[in-house]
């Protein structure tokens, strides 16, 4: 469900109401309590993607085999560790 956003012409009031997009725009100012709302033109949220892209080797490491040495290291010392709790 969209969120709008409306002003008062009356006492320049502006909220923001959580509505269905099958239900009447408001009418009446929480504020004030006349019947002067007007439903404003919003640009709506969404998702903004700047830049080139995101791709898998832009996570890759830059020297081919550090990463899986350094990850193999760290099993084995957690599975040390494992063995030590469990004794």
């Amino acid at each position: 469900m969209p969120t709008y956003d409306y002003v008062c012409t009356k006492c320049e009031h502006e909220f923001e109401a959580f509505q269905s997009m099958k239900d009447e725009p408001l009418k009446t100012c929480p504020k004030c309590k006349k019947r002067a709302l007007k439903r404003l033109v919003g640009g709506g949220s969404g998702l903004i993607f700047k830049g080139s892209g995101f791709y898998i080797t832009d996570y890759k490491n830059k020297s081919s085999g550090g990463s899986e040495k350094s990850s193999a290291k760290d099993s084995g010392t957690a599975a040390k560790s494992t063995d030590a709790k469990a004794s």
